[in-house]
């Protein structure tokens, strides 16, 4: 029987609910020095003088390093578009540019005299003007990088139809909002780490890393290595969302100063550091115009984003890209806009965060389809009935070239609103706005879709069988929480023929397995996965090689079933026996093997798989809320969650991936933000001032798994991981609004905090109250 659909339980949390995980900082390093940073505490000044004579002589101290030590070029940005002559120094070289920047490295015996040692460092900075705000930032009134001569990054435009005229032309109503895209802390559960070594063969470096071949070109450019003399390995990551994508420039200091010193070097950020210096996510400012008919029909948008990169130019200002890709959402809009500038600020570098880009377009369409609804009258879920893309229309190329595979977006709508009973919310809302409750009722919509596995990388995997019939897979993608070790099982298991306790899967190790994509973008099953596939296939045609020879039978006299190979007259043989003819033996692989020494062993294939294109699931939320108008509180009542991901491969991962995604969209929403004083300094530094929702704070998710097979690989599967990061967020921040429109109020921002939206309420009453006594 098939396993494919099934909802198998994940094989790898046994480990991690009992004996724990082993993470990069778990791991001994005997004879390391450990390294701790010394940080900016100023978001801009000049650095006159870095003072490490005192650290240098307290106890179990080697060396303190600074940028004057540092004989490595300048890091560039990570995409070739980007402004190449913003580059980012390993160390702060002259100039600091943002609270938490790492301006020096002390290396110490023990991790305590490291700190305590990185205490007495002494700073002398001149304090420079501030920039914060990214209008200011688009003057150039300041610059950051006078190298560069400007603050910004990169620039993207879009028309269509190209040409002068009125985008807007045959709209007969045109709403206009500006809005936030709050900047937002990934916060993993395990913060960054690294572990350098260097030997007779190079670097040897563990981290938690999302991408570690990525990494390992990365770490080999930087320091000036062959990539063949650098290896990369995790153990288990502790969750990333994108900012653990790229290596950082604190990775490449590690590493360095390992080389450098001769010693292995061990690092561990704590709580606040990865709260300021690991990267944000989001962070777009945005003016949005819609316009349509008065009988609800769109017809055009445009969409101006202000892209905060931070101090230096890293993934996240690209992401306006995938924005502009998405722009017109699941919608028939047949005229749009699009425009970004990405600037530098003295704040936190911005970094990819589950979505990267795409749910900005998301929430900026999904507002403005509620604003043009309140406009003329009409409810929102009849104005999206009327736009959505039909499903005889696939597969679709959008005016921004985005190429949708396959889809029913109504089908998506419709179940939502039968699942939430959309008329009986309605009902209880008009009675509660009816008596006057001070406790008000809100519906909010969402409709979505997005693109996953975009960049089309293919991605490795090889399957070995050994002399006790056990399968092992090696492969590309670098899980961090998804349950590849139990998918990729699932994948072998069920073309092999064999149990799934049978099949042990390695990863995340560019010295035993030779090439890799890393996970990311919800790429890892449609690329991963049929990577895993096409290996065990292979593997399959090489069995039925080898028992033919067993035999002595033409191959095509082999059947293959059940895992039994089969001729006529009764010859047999299994995975074990064949693996025995091969040289195989009884071993399923270690993380020392190589992958030339595990193609010696056994029976052996390998296979890359490169995807035709992309593949764009969707879905439509349902969130409802309750707003305290005497207070702004907001609670969130109930989700309902229809989603599509193609055919599902393991329902109850599927399910896991939507409900992290969806609780990241709800924090998203309500209450987490990253914010700056107006001298740069972060207001948000930890986890007591950075608020993040619990189970508490969350309803029991209501999902529904839609499956439209995708064309694009062989199980028909979509991208699922970032689908509640997209959707939710602007249907929460619908259902607040809709809540307290009633009381004058348009449009509030997320995160949709008791303060914001006491604020709201207060501000529409009084001008409602100013306007009637004129």
């Amino acid at each position: 029987m098939t396993l494919i659909g099934r909802p198998v339980r994940r094989t790898e949390d046994r480990a991690l609910l009992t004996t724990g995980g082993r993470y990069v900082d778990d791991v001994p390093l005997p004879g390391c020095l450990e390294l701790v940073f010394v940080r900016s505490p100023l978001a801009h000044g000049r650095l006159r003088r870095v003072d490490t004579d005192a650290a240098r002589r307290a106890p179990g101290v080697v060396a303190v390093l600074t940028a004057a030590d540092v004989d490595l070029p300048p890091l560039p940005p990570e995409a070739g578009v980007l402004n190449q002559k913003m580059t980012t120094p390993v160390l702060a070289d002259g100039v600091v540019r943002f609270v938490g920047e790492p301006v020096a490295a002390v290396l110490a015996t023990s991790r305590a005299e490291a700190v305590d040692a990185a205490a007495l460092v002494d700073l002398d900075i001149e304090p420079l003007p501030p920039l914060v705000d990214v209008h200011r930032a688009l003057t150039d009134e300041l610059v950051l990088h006078p190298e560069a001569g400007t603050n910004l990054v990169l620039k993207l435009a879009f028309r269509r139809p190209a040409g002068r005229a009125d985008v807007h032309e045959g709209a007969e109503v045109v709403v206009r909002q500006r809005m936030v895209n709050p900047r937002v802390a990934p916060c993993p559960l395990e913060a960054r780490a690294g572990q350098a070594e260097w030997g007779p063969d190079g670097l040897c470096y563990r981290a938690g890393s999302q991408a570690v071949h990525l990494w390992r070109g990365q770490l080999a450019a930087a320091l000036g290595e062959p990539e063949e003399r650098v290896r990369v390995v995790n153990g288990d990551v502790g969750g990333a969302f994108g900012s653990k994508a790229f290596a950082s420039r604190e990775d490449v200091c590690v590493a360095w100063a390992a080389r450098r010193l001769g010693r292995p070097v061990r690092w561990a950020e704590t709580r606040s550091e990865n709260m300021v210096a690991a990267g944000h996510g989001r962070a777009q400012h945005q003016s949005a115009e819609l316009g349509g008919t008065r009988d609800g029909r769109i017809v055009s948008y445009a969409l101006d984003v202000v892209q905060d990169a931070g101090a230096y130019p890293r993934i996240g200002a690209i992401l306006p890209f995938w924005t502009r890709t998405m722009l017109t959402g699941p919608y028939a809009i047949g005229r749009a806009r699009f425009s970004s500038s990405s600037v530098t600020t003295t704040t936190t570098p911005v970094v990819s965060y589950r979505g990267a880009g795409q749910p900005e377009a998301v929430a900026a369409l999904e507002r403005m389809v509620d604003l043009f609804a309140a406009e003329i009258g009409m409810d929102p879920a009849e104005v999206r009935r009327r736009n959505l893309l039909p499903p005889e229309s696939f597969p679709v190329t959008t005016v921004t070239r985005a190429r949708y595979d396959t889809g029913d977006y109504p089908a998506a709508l419709e179940r939502a609103l039968a699942e939430a009973d959309y008329p009986a919310l309605r009902a209880e809302q008009a009675a509660r706005r009816e008596r006057g409750d001070v406790h008000q009722l809100g519906i909010g919509l969402s409709t979505f879709v997005e693109i996953t596995g975009a960049d089309t990388r293919s991605e490795y995997a090889s399957v070995r069988i050994g002399a006790d019939g056990r399968a092992t897979v090696h492969s590309g993608t670098c899980p961090h929480g998804q349950g590849h070790v139990t998918a990729w099982a699932m994948i072998a298991a069920d073309v092999l023929g064999l149990p799934l306790d049978h099949v042990d899967v390695r990863h995340s190790d560019t010295g035993t397995v030779p090439a890799g994509g890393g996970t990311g973008g919800s790429r890892s099953l449609q690329t991963g996965g049929m990577a895993v596939r096409e290996a065990a296939l292979a593997l399959v045609d090489r069995g039925r090689e080898a028992a033919a020879a067993r035999f002595g039978v033409p191959i095509e006299e082999v059947a293959f079933a059940e895992g039994r190979f089969r001729a006529a007259g009764g010859r047999d043989a299994g995975w074990a026996e064949l693996a025995v003819d091969a040289g195989g033996r009884h071993t399923t692989g270690s993380p020392g093997d190589t992958a030339d020494g595990v193609a010696d062993q056994g029976l052996f294939a390998e296979a890359t798989f490169q995807p035709s294109a992309a593949t764009c699931p969707y879905g439509a939320h349902v969130a409802v809320v309750e707003v305290d108008t005497e207070t702004g509180q907001v609670t969130l009542l109930r989700v309902v969650a229809v989603d599509d991901a193609g055919v599902l491969l393991n329902p109850m991962l599927a399910e896991g991936q939507v409900h992290g995604g969806l609780a990241q969209g709800a924090g998203q929403a309500l209450v987490e933000e990253v914010r700056f004083a107006a001298d740069g300094t972060p207001l948000h530094g930890d986890l007591h001032r950075y608020a993040m929702v619990g189970a508490a704070e969350l309803p029991s998710f209501e999902t529904v798994a839609l499956e439209t097979p995708t064309p694009v690989n062989p199980l028909g599967a979509k991208g699922l991981g970032e689908s509640g990061a997209v959707g939710l967020p602007p249907a929460v921040q619908n259902a607040v609004v809709d809540a307290v429109r009633h009381l004058g109020v348009r449009h509030v921002d997320m995160p949709l905090t008791a303060e914001r939206v006491w604020s709201a309420i207060r501000a529409a009453t009084t001008s409602q109250a100013r306007d009637s006594g004129r």
